[in-house]
């Protein structure tokens, strides 16, 4: 699957995957969903992005988390 909103650059944010046209990471928009942000909040508070481009990078991440590696963390539960 192809993304037209998203691509890495190895000189923008260290080649972490962004949404074409901004320095907005994928992994910032996954932070603020998980903050309980909706994405007409994201679109909001970042007008040059679009709804089409935010679920793009929601899109982008759940493939790769299909791939996912599981380390189990020991520790402590409070």
């Amino acid at each position: 699957m192809t993304f037209k909103h998203i691509i890495s650059d190895p000189d923008i944010l260290h080649g972490k995957p962004i949404i074409k046209g901004s320095r907005i990471s994928v992994q910032l928009i996954l932070e603020w969903i998980a903050s309980g942000a909706s994405i007409s909040d994201i679109v909001v508070e970042f007008p040059h992005l679009s709804v089409e481009s935010v679920r793009e990078a929601v899109l982008y991440a759940s493939r790769f988390a299909d791939h996912e590696i599981l380390i189990e963390v020991k520790g402590q539960v409070a």
